[in-house]
């Protein structure tokens, strides 16, 4: 199965597609130095089969070259960089921390 995963700045997510099919999504709210993701979602269909992960992945490695920090409220974009702590500098950190 091919995957791609691509950023949809008019539906502010990035999707993740399996041989053309949208099989995922993880929305996001972008400002100028920030990316929040919001919500994550597999479609039933996809489930267990990795597509989260690489969803998570390339979504992180974008924004990684974007130069922007993370602040990841979805529980499964927090959940999955805390199992990969080489994303774990992405992280948004206030000034006091």
């Amino acid at each position: 199965m091919a995957t791609e995963v691509t950023d949809v700045p008019d539906k502010r997510r990035y999707e993740v597609r399996a041989d053309g099919e949208v099989a995922g999504y993880a929305e996001y709210i972008l400002t100028d130095d920030l990316i929040t993701f919001t919500h994550t979602e597999i479609d039933p269909a996809f489930e267990g089969r990795g597509m989260g992960s690489v969803l998570v992945r390339e979504a992180l490695d974008d924004v990684r070259g974007r130069e922007l920090a993370v602040l990841p409220l979805c529980p499964f974009v927090k959940g999955w960089i805390e199992r990969h702590r080489d994303y774990a500098d992405l992280v948004y950190r206030s000034p006091d921390e």
